[in-house]
């Protein structure tokens, strides 16, 4: 396969600057496979040196598709906790059922069948075949996306379509060494051409970069419109304990343990009390102190100060210090 010399550049520069990965690591051929499906999973939403002790943790937990499979929730949810999006969780379990019940144990080398599989989309499909496969798939990440967008200095609204994007990164060419090749594309974006501050001095292809040329490094984003939504959140106490009730009401946090909600439609004389974002949420709480709480939906006492004896959220946790702060 004929490499081109932007591509030989990268690969060159990759090979002696790569990070020591976990998900890296040269194992056989279906350990990187599961490797590469936990870790692009924990990876969605998720920065990498956050995910690298979750993910330690995990595969020496959960170390193959079959275990996964038949793995408790509530343990899998407990080596989770923390890394938020908690629906990727019950959604990389489903596709180990899948994939041991319909692909004899074996993640799926197309496109079309990693896509039938519980939380894989376009991107999580082609990075799966790009690194574990080694295919030739350049998977469009953020990190990938903002190399393309500088080298080619894309600003405009209609240059920035996710469309365009994927026409134009057929300019990275394609290399004999696939896996590789994505991952130093996305290392490329992670390590050097940053959001903030790029290191220019060290890229290997800034000599024909047109934001290096122009000196222009701002980056034109699709922005997601935030949502203000209103919230009263209703405290219950009893001792030094609080009572909780699992989420089948809300989208956000599904199936996880929360305080009772209601959601408000637009009220006037808003006093919030906490304000979290979520995804693109913006989410305004009003705290309200109650003593009888009727009937709840699987009720739930939890003692403020065990709370690490319990598997919570990131955002419950957060309101008990706020209740305990205030």
């Amino acid at each position: 396969m004929k490499e081109l010399i932007l591509t030989k550049k990268i690969l060159n520069w990759y090979d002696l600057n790569k990070r020591p990965l976990p998900w890296r690591k040269n194992v056989s051929l279906q350990k990187k496979q599961y490797y590469t499906l936990v870790s692009e999973f924990m990876l969605q939403q998720t920065q990498v040196a956050t995910v690298i002790p979750y993910f330690n943790r995990f595969i020496k937990n959960i170390p193959n598709f079959k275990i996964l499979a038949k793995v408790q929730n509530k343990k899998l949810l407990k080596l989770w906790e923390g890394l938020g999006y908690y629906s990727r969780a019950r959604n990389l379990k489903k596709t180990a059922q899948v994939i041991i019940k319909n692909f004899n144990g074996k993640l799926p080398d197309n496109f079309e069948d990693l896509k039938t599989l519980p939380g894989i989309g376009n991107y999580t499909a082609s990075a799966i075949l790009a690194i574990a496969f080694n295919k030739p798939y350049i998977p469009l990440d953020g990190n990938i996306e903002r190399v393309l967008k500088r080298y080619l200095y894309l600003r405009k609204e209609n240059e920035i379509q996710k469309e365009n994007i994927i026409k134009k990164k057929s300019i990275f060419g394609s290399s004999s060494r696939p896996s590789d090749y994505a991952q130093a594309l996305m290392e490329l974006g992670a390590l050097i051409c940053k959001p903030i501050n790029p290191l220019c001095n060290q890229c290997p292809i800034s000599k024909k970069c047109m934001s290096f040329k122009k000196k222009d490094f701002e980056i034109t984003k699709n922005i997601k419109k935030k949502i203000d939504k209103y919230f009263v959140l209703k405290v219950y106490k009893k001792d030094q304990s609080y009572l909780l009730i699992k989420n089948t009401k809300f989208n956000f946090l599904k199936n996880l343990t929360i305080f009772p909600m209601e959601e408000l439609s637009k009220p006037k004389n808003f006093n919030e009390n906490l304000n979290f974002k979520m995804s693109n949420m913006n989410m305004n709480i009003k705290i309200q102190y109650l003593k009888k709480s009727g009937k709840l939906n699987s009720p739930l006492w939890i003692n403020e100060k065990k709370l690490d004896n319990y598997m919570l959220p990131s955002f419950t946790k957060k309101v008990v210090k706020y209740l305990e702060r205030n």
